[in-house]
């Protein structure tokens, strides 16, 4: 069982930035895509961006946050971030990290400010 854990969310203004961080446990993270999800209030949970596995994996982004969010992930350190640039309220949601396309984490808060 992998053990998926996010960080990084808060309170920020509309054009702010905040960085996101998920670590997950075990010695299988690099064999793994890894991809963050979000749901706000009343909303589905929607995907945002993924990385492939590996090294190098390629990067993928709902066109909501294209060019806007960057996902990488360090394989040394088990983790995946998710930087989030120009932010605005519509990006207000509660944000999961999905390792390998089994394991989710338990969210983290992020809340922009107008």
């Amino acid at each position: 069982q992998v053990q998926v854990v996010e960080s990084g969310g808060g309170l920020v203004q509309a054009g702010g930035s905040l960085r996101l961080s998920c670590t997950a446990s075990g010695s299988s993270f690099a064999n793994y895509a890894s991809a963050w999800y979000r749901q706000a209030p009343g909303k589905q949970r929607e995907w945002v961006a993924t990385i492939g596995s590996g090294g190098g994996g390629n990067t993928f982004y709902t066109s909501s946050v294209k060019g806007r969010f960057t996902i990488a992930r360090d394989n040394a350190k088990n983790t995946v971030a998710l930087q989030m640039n120009s932010l605005k309220p519509e990006d207000t949601a509660l944000y999961y990290c999905y390792i390998g396309g089994k394991y989710w984490g338990q969210g983290t808060q992020v809340t922009v400010a107008a």
